[in-house]
């Protein structure tokens, strides 16, 4: 999946997480890797003053460390999901021009 550094591929990020049971929060810290995963709260806190491609870059991250039941998710959320998740591990992310 090619990522997009852009705003509305950001929500649709987030939107993924509104409809699991992590909680996501943009809080200021000095995180090593610009976030941190409470995972026995369900809570995931990245550095707010992260610009927008440092964002996406942690939450596709953390997406692919955390074991997420995406039966809950809407069919539009579920497809991106599963979209996001099928690339290969080692497979870099690749930037879009766009």
């Amino acid at each position: 999946m090619i990522v997009k550094y852009t705003h509305h591929f950001l929500k649709k990020l987030e939107e993924i997480f509104a409809e699991s049971e992590y909680i996501l929060r943009y809080e200021k810290g000095q995180f090593r890797s610009g976030y941190c995963v409470l995972k026995a709260t369900k809570i995931v806190i990245v550095n707010k003053y992260f610009p927008l491609e440092g964002r996406i870059n942690s939450l596709v991250d953390i997406l692919r460390n955390l074991e997420i039941d995406s039966e809950a998710f809407s069919d539009k959320t579920k497809k991106f999901y599963l979209e996001l998740m099928s690339q290969d591990d080692s497979a870099e992310v690749k930037e879009a021009s766009s």
